[in-house]
């Protein structure tokens, strides 16, 4: 069963004292299973966006904590700063990550606010998934009046808190109101602007947010607003769906923002939200200077704003993960303010399990030590998939140099497919050097299971015929991705830069060397198994695996020949 993991995001309403923001984040680490990925504060919003994640029962476990921590050392009647909030933790929403529904979520977030009303005293709105009735979905809604129409807000009957203290204590006057919810996976993006007009940056969120702006007769700003038949205001909608957005000045930078809050990157992605508050500055006479994220970004999201730019200059999708990471901060000017470390703003990077990857993370001088070594593992599979690693990126490299290649510009998505296909066969590869080695440490620590009883004997026998499965398995893996390959290798042999044929056939020599050293792998694997059924329809795939990565070969090798 796939673990349950879910985030969290408190904002905590202090920017500038250090010691108060580290002494409430460091909480969050004296709960077991919670790992903290981000703090990022901020001096003229004075607030700090905190990150954690883990399995939900810890995860919020640590927002209380941090909660309660924050109630005793913000005091909201001192706090001052650019951005709308109502509490010493303004905000603590709760994100599915994996394994766990939004109502599940939801839940939580509601069994979570309930403890912190009753137990802290804490006046709590629920929102968005987690929100008790329609009109307090929208946290601007539940939060509107800030911290100082609080004592109104909590004395009107329609607006009593969901948990918590329906009076303005002396204690709720110290911390506030919070809002607890569930939602989807927020991007809080800040876009740069060549000024210093909060009224500007304000017209140009308007224009793009998706509640746009109240409709007005001339001035749009200064007009007397437009009403509709029952006497509301008439509402002119924005570009963006999914998006909230104001305009402010910063004065640590010195500089005027867009304040954006994307709430489903689905709908409107962070590349269409830069572009267009690019558009809609330039028509009022702004230039964007670039771009801010405030806490974390998931890595897909910047991925596919690389896709998106690299699309438009008609350039191959096909390369490396750490390249695309490079031309979405570039494009969206992610560094401009400060550099920008995806290690430390991308989720999956933060989360990243370094010992999965123990072998592909080594450099190529220690790999080879590490297979020299005395050890059995890394042994003769690992290589075999290393091998074909090797090969299936000499055939992405020379679709990457077709697709580029001048007076080919009609052609290059057909190579980008190719150099696409090539980067995840690749991606797979790598991903079975490491599982070829887990493979056979499985193997041992099934056969060190005890046997001094007969049910320990049968469960040890069980475990080892299952292992030994899936070290069958992987190297026959190993061959099907080899094989798959050398179709990218046979097309570029026809099709691909004539200068480059020879990588070409170097790759298929690789690929072949992968396949049937994994071949190898998956016979010498079935000797020591008894289940023959299996093992018999292992070894007609491989058998076929075989003959077709050296019928391809001899394609591939043909066609280069011919071209050398």
């Amino acid at each position: 069963m796939q673990r349950q993991l879910i985030e969290c995001v408190p904002n905590i309403s202090e920017g500038r004292d250090r010691a108060k923001i580290d002494a409430i984040a460091a909480v969050v680490e004296t709960v077991e299973g919670v790992r903290l990925l981000d703090v990022d504060p901020g001096k003229a919003t004075n607030r700090t966006v905190i990150t954690f994640v883990g399995e939900p029962g810890p995860v919020c476990e640590a927002a209380f904590r941090l909660m309660k921590k924050a109630q005793e050392l913000i005091d909201m009647r001192q706090h001052k700063g650019e951005h709308p909030r109502f509490g010493a933790t303004d905000v603590c929403p709760l994100v599915p990550i994996s394994g766990i529904s939004m109502e599940e979520t939801a839940a939580h977030a509601r069994k979570l606010a309930e403890r912190v009303g009753g137990e802290l005293g804490i006046p709590v709105y629920c929102y968005e998934f987690a929100a008790s009735e329609e009109k307090r979905r929208n946290l601007a809604n539940n939060r509107s009046g800030e911290y100082e129409g609080l004592p109104s807000k909590l004395s009107d009957p329609s607006w009593k808190p969901d948990f918590g203290p329906a009076a303005f204590t002396e204690s709720v006057a110290r911390s506030g109101a919070v809002a607890i919810g569930a939602r989807n996976f927020l991007v809080a993006y800040n876009v740069n602007l060549n000024s210093t007009s909060t009224r500007r940056a304000n017209a140009i969120a308007f224009d793009i947010r998706e509640a746009g702006r109240i409709k007005r007769e001339g001035d749009p700003v200064t007009g007397k607003i437009v009403t509709d038949a029952n006497g509301e205001p008439v509402k002119i909608p924005g570009r963006l769906k999914a998006v909230k957005g104001i305009g402010w000045y910063i004065e640590e930078y010195g500089i005027a923002q867009l304040s954006l809050n994307l709430t489903d990157i689905t709908v409107t992605p962070v590349h269409v939200a830069f572009d267009e508050a690019c558009k809609a500055a330039a028509e009022r006479g702004i230039r964007v200077t670039g771009s801010e994220l405030v806490g974390l970004i998931p890595k897909q999201a910047l991925l596919d704003a690389a896709d998106f730019y690299l699309t438009r200059q008609e350039r191959s999708l096909g390369i490396p993960e750490r390249e695309k990471i490079k031309i979405a901060v570039k494009s969206l000017g992610l560094d401009d303010l400060a550099p920008f470390d995806p290690e430390k703003k991308v989720i999956e990077y933060m989360l990243e399990d370094s010992g999965h990857e123990r072998l592909v993370r080594m450099d190529l001088k220690r790999f080879s030590e590490e297979t020299a070594s005395e050890s059995p593992a890394p042994g003769g599979g690992s290589v075999a998939a290393y091998v074909g690693a090797l090969g299936v990126a000499l055939g992405t490299m020379v679709a990457n140099l077709s697709a580029h290649k001048r007076g080919w510009d009609e052609r290059w998505e057909y190579f980008s497919h190719w150099a696409v296909k090539g980067e995840k066969l690749r991606n797979e590869l790598l991903f079975l050097v490491d599982e070829d080695t887990r493979a056979f440490d499985r193997i041992m620590q099934a056969f060190g299971l005890p046997k001094g009883s007969d049910a320990e004997k049968a469960a040890r026998k069980a475990a080892i015929t299952e292992a030994t499965k899936g070290a069958i398995n992987t190297p026959l893996r190993t061959m099907q991705v080899c094989v798959e390959s050398m179709e990218l290798m046979q097309a570029m042999a026809d099709q691909g830069l004539e200068a480059s044929v020879s990588d070409a056939g170097v790759g298929a020599l690789c690929a072949r060397t992968g396949a049937i050293g994994a071949y190898l792998n998956v016979r010498i694997n079935c000797a020591g198994l008894d289940d023959e059924a299996f093992k018999a329809d292992v070894l007609k795939q491989a058998e076929a695996l075989k003959t077709r990565a050296e019928q391809l070969e001899a394609e591939v090798m043909a066609r280069t020949l011919a071209k050398v």
